[in-house]
């Protein structure tokens, strides 16, 4: 969370994230013939994926200039070439993200992206190389043209639409629910491209995705092991976020089921030629030593904690409230609220300032009014904050916005969403303090490391050795794909995470 600016951006959550997609038409009787090949991309294409990738960049991370970057690079253009959009590899531009969420999504053009987060997640080099096909899939099918053609950023900002970032469902924005799923910030020009993907879309995507690691010569069986991974993963955010009630079953939902996904893509990788490669040992060996988790620059959770120690400050959620930090907000979830922390410019008109930050909110679909504006302070900070009251669907909540005069020219503040008669956030606000140069020098990063198990090893002792406080087993077992009945042998590279 580096706060360059206020703005809201929906990227979806793990299984409609744009993660998996392909082109054309869902193969219905699961023939394994070539499609036709894709149009390739216009030069108005082109020009629109290279005006959004500045954005893309700025949003989640920037690029990520690490060991892994150009192996990443290496695999996504191979898996790239299999589409048939570009004659030559310099056609697509492969990028790693420097974020923590488990996301990827491609722009038009030849522009495709995944997360280093996501790359720790996959277990081999043919999972890895799944996810970045489906995403070429997804721009080779014009899936975002179809969705950009028909949103609006009223719809996805605005009360009836998703606010992104604001972890304030997939239904509804913050002023639409209090349930839903747990959402991400990004910008509003590349929003489209990371939105979710309907069921058949997705669908679609899954059996090309398969169809260009067969072209490839990866094993087609790695589209459900990689989805696997992210079933057990959305079921560790979903712990972590506090949304186990919040659930949205498949037949409420635009997106197919985990599990009926995973069957499916192990029941059309079988349409395909056998292939045992998968490069585990060659990918496991690269990616030992990644940074995982949030990067200290964009500030850190712990438990209930966040703490940033390039901005030097630091606040406490609520208990059993989740967080989840994003290069421009931290969002707070929990039953009985939600809230955005993000930052932004500030000239000291704080009238301004609030009318801004409810904008961001609302979008288009509104204005919210405000209350009076009252001023405090906060260990030693200068503060101001307002209250509004606003009718939903769900009956009268209250929006507040609570601001930190951090430094010349600087704020930041929370916006929350509660019931009229619940205030979970009250100490969250008084929480709110500058870290000492100590306090800041303690904070770590978190790294992906590449274990052997031992004789006498098993799941519980390497998930012990987590760098968690929490869900540790849950955790271990997502990021190896393991199921709850998967044991381990000795001799067997495991990951693990630890300081």
């Amino acid at each position: 969370m580096r706060f360059s600016k206020m703005c809201l951006f929906t990227s979806a959550a793990i299984f409609g994230l744009g993660v998996i997609a392909g082109y054309g038409p869902a193969d219905a009787q699961s023939r394994t013939t070539a499609p036709a090949v894709p149009k390739p991309f216009t030069a108005q294409e082109k020009n629109q994926g290279a005006k959004y990738h500045t954005e893309i960049l700025r949003e989640f991370g920037g690029p990520m200039q690490s060991p892994q970057t150009a192996y990443v690079v290496r695999v996504g253009t191979n898996i790239a070439m299999q589409s048939g959009l570009g004659n030559a590899q310099s056609d697509f531009n492969v990028t790693l993200l420097n974020s923590s969420v488990n996301n990827a999504f491609a722009l038009p053009g030849g522009y495709v992206y995944i997360t280093r987060q996501l790359v720790a997640l996959s277990n081999d080099e043919a999972e890895m190389a799944g996810v970045l096909g489906h995403e070429v899939g997804h721009t080779a099918a014009r899936h975002s043209e179809k969705r950009k053609n028909s949103a609006t950023l009223a719809g996805l900002l605005g009360m009836g639409g998703s606010i992104l970032g604001a972890v304030l469902g997939n239904s509804g924005g913050l002023l639409g629910a209090l349930g839903g799923g747990l959402q991400q910030y990004a910008g509003p020009l590349a929003q489209v491209f990371t939105l979710k993907y309907s069921r058949t879309q997705e669908e679609e995507a899954d059996d090309y995705g398969i169809r260009y690691l067969s072209k490839a010569g990866y094993d087609p069986s790695a589209m459900a092991s990689m989805l696997n991974s992210l079933a057990l993963q959305t079921n560790v955010d979903t712990q972590v976020a506090g949304l186990a009630d919040n659930r949205v079953p498949e037949w409420a939902s635009t997106h197919p089921d985990p599990a009926r996904r995973v069957a499916r893509a192990a029941s059309r990788s079988k349409n395909y030629p056998a292939s045992i490669l998968r490069n585990a040992h060659a990918h496991l060996a690269i990616i030992d030593g990644m940074l995982y988790g949030d990067d200290p620059a964009q500030g850190v959770v712990e438990g209930q904690d966040f703490r940033h120690p390039q901005l030097k400050m630091q606040f406490t959620a609520p208990y059993s409230f989740g967080m989840q930090n994003s290069s421009d907000a931290v969002t707070i979830n929990g039953n009985s609220g939600k809230a955005i922390f993000t930052g932004g410019a500030f000239d000291g008109n704080r009238s301004s300032y609030i009318a801004k930050a409810l904008k961001a909110v609302s979008g288009d679909s509104g204005t919210i009014p405000t209350g009076d504006i009252r001023r405090t302070t906060v260990n030693d900070i200068p503060a101001f904050y307002t209250n509004a009251v606003v009718n939903t669907q769900q009956g009268q909540r209250v929006v507040s916005v609570f601001a930190y005069e951090w430094a010349p020219g600087m704020a930041y503040h929370f916006v929350t969403i509660t019931a009229s008669n619940a205030n979970p956030f009250d100490r969250m606000f008084a929480s709110m303090s500058r870290l000492t140069p100590v306090q800041a020098a303690t904070v770590k990063p978190r790294k992906l490391r590449v274990v052997t198990a031992g004789p006498q090893d098993n799941v519980a002792s390497l998930a012990a050795r987590m760098a968690y406080s929490s869900l540790q087993t849950e955790r271990f077992r997502a990021l190896n794909g393991l199921s709850s009945n998967a044991t381990i042998r000795a001799g067997q590279k495991l990951k693990i995470v630890t300081y």
